[in-house]
């Protein structure tokens, strides 16, 4: 009998979509410092979340459920 063990992150799904949303503000790169992704964090700010496109593939991806955090697991719902 195997015994199944899911990891997810404690960053939550809800606030990583709010803080992206944040990034059609101009202040792009919020969700990827919130999960710890800092280096991808500052190349979105300094692009506007490379010029808004990232920003929409990235709201796409948290709401899907394949955006992870720094160590790879997935964001809890």
């Amino acid at each position: 009998m195997a015994n199944y063990v899911t990891n997810t992150s404690d960053k939550s799904k809800k606030q990583a979509m709010i803080l992206c949303c944040i990034g059609f503000a101009g202040i792009g790169g919020l969700h990827y410092f919130y999960v710890g992704k800092y280096g991808k964090g500052l190349l979105y700010l300094f692009t506007l979340g490379f010029f808004f496109i990232g920003t929409v593939k990235d709201l796409i991806t948290i709401a899907s459920g394949g955006f992870t955090d720094n160590v790879g697991a997935p964001l809890r719902e």
